[in-house]
């Protein structure tokens, strides 16, 4: 146990690591408490109408469509913990004036539309900055832990959220929920000024240039890939991640539940969440395309069942393992990017990475809440699971024709689907800790077997 939890968690060994992921939980299970109140109150302004869940889920990441590749831009060039200072700071003072006016009373639907555009736009300057700043927090070959450890935060906080503003609006009013929020809030601030700066990793400014969005998007044209996870995640981010639409508008209008309900299965979709994230906690080493593919297609089949759960306890178990694979999906997706990538141009290429995966979210939470308006809650959740089960099947068939590789399907001695690789394309190594290091060369030994990592020679796997 203790060598297993050694594996797990050794990123927190690095204080500054530690503070980062202190504050990211304090922050977002505010905003997660915040968010399940939020979705309540839209109901009920709205006289529960799914499609202003959609238009509030919409407004929130409107400006990630807009900002983020400049945000990008700005982490390739500037110091990103004091860009994080800033959105953060920005984030806690909007999340105190929503705070005031629903506490006062006075709060309209109106209201929700214009602060969720607001946190839409101090998130659009955040995500990718801080998507970009694990990097400096360790050293390469705890890459991987961090960032796991980073999702397992994001998902322990969406547990803790919706658990505490259930708990929250069954015993007290709605208003002491966002005010709960609002002082959580503040913790990341505290937390990025705390952190010591000599022990950053590329914290030393070298020249960039300009640091133009075009180049990063040149360069990841040019990087096979990385162009599949990003594809992948932009279908099925607009598509097949809309929970936040659609699992209030299941719970209050088909299972006739109330907050504490919907808070549970929320609950139940983070859990499995924390647990796809603590699985990919050990990876020491970039995923393979089909590791991200395989997650894909688990998570279309699961989340297509969700759509047609006859009755809650079925939806709240159904969503477990929904939430395992689409957490483990997104990981793997974010780690073969990360991993892939050189240090320049990170904060770009995070950038778009995020654009994809939650600037197509108003395109899709306006889909789904208009598909639930006219055809039904649950249709909307199971055509997410069929559109992102058909993108996982085209993404295969383009890595097995880009690759030579071939799928074997074998009856005996017990069926099974074998992959039989043939030798894989060559792909850039990740980045040596001497490339973004502040002073600190790698050995030679180390930084030779980083560059010469390549994907497995062909093998017959099943």
């Amino acid at each position: 146990m203790r060598a297993v939890l050694d594996t797990t968690f050794r990123s927190l060994r690095v204080r500054n690591y530690r503070l980062f992921a202190v504050g990211q939980l304090i922050k977002l299970i505010g905003v997660w408490t915040m968010f399940t109140a939020q979705d309540w109150l839209v109901l009920d302004l709205s006289g529960n109408s799914p499609g202003a869940l959609g238009v509030v889920t919409a407004l929130q990441f409107v400006p990630v469509m807009v900002l983020t590749l400049y945000s990008g831009r700005l982490a390739d060039r500037y110091d990103k913990r004091k860009l994080l200072v800033v959105a953060n700071t920005v984030f806690a003072v909007t999340a105190v004036a929503f705070a005031v006016i629903v506490a006062s009373g006075i709060v309209q639907l109106w209201h929700v539309f214009l602060f969720a555009l607001l946190f839409g736009i101090a998130n659009s300057v955040e995500t990718p900055v801080r998507q970009a700043f694990v990097s400096e927090l360790v050293e390469l070959p705890l890459l991987p832990n961090a960032l796991a450890l980073s999702a397992a935060t994001f998902n322990t906080a969406r547990v803790g959220g919706p658990a505490l503003a259930g708990v929250l609006l069954s015993v007290l009013s709605i208003r002491v929920v966002f005010l709960v929020a609002t002082v959580l809030a503040v913790a990341p601030v505290l937390t990025y000024l705390r952190m010591t700066t000599a022990e950053l990793y590329g914290i030393e400014r070298r020249s960039r240039g300009e640091a133009r969005v075009l180049d990063g998007l040149r360069y990841v044209g040019k990087r096979a890939d990385l162009v599949l996870p990003i594809a992948l995640m932009a279908v099925i981010g607009m598509i097949g991640f809309n929970f936040p639409v659609t699992l209030a508008a299941l719970a209050k209008i088909n299972f006739h539940a109330g907050a504490s309900s919907f808070g549970l299965l929320t609950t139940a979709l983070a859990a499995g969440s924390l647990c796809g994230a603590l699985a990919g906690s050990g990876r020491r080493a970039r995923p393979g395309a089909y590791r991200v593919i395989g997650a894909a297609l688990a998570f279309g089949v699961i989340e297509f069942a969700v759509g047609f759960a006859p009755t809650f306890l079925v939806a709240a178990l159904l969503l477990v393992p929904t939430g395992f694979f689409s957490i483990y999906l997104a990981q793997a997706a974010n780690h073969r990017v990360q991993m892939g990538v050189d240090a320049e141009y990170r904060g770009r290429v995070m950038a778009l990475y995020v654009l994809v995966f939650l600037g197509s979210t108003p395109i899709g939470a306006s889909l789904a809440g208009w598909w639930g308006e006219h055809y039904g809650v649950p249709s909307s959740i199971w055509m997410g699971g069929l559109v992102s089960f058909v993108a996982a099947v085209a993404a295969l068939a383009w890595q097995l024709r880009a690759s030579g590789d071939r799928l074997v399907f074998r009856m005996r001695p017990r069926p099974r689907v074998g992959l039989i690789s043939t030798e894989a394309a060559q792909e850039p190594a990740p980045v040596a800790p001497a490339e973004f290091a502040a002073g600190r060369p790698a050995s030679g030994s180390e930084s030779d077997a980083l560059r010469s990592r390549r994907e497995p020679a062909p093998v017959i796997r099943s």
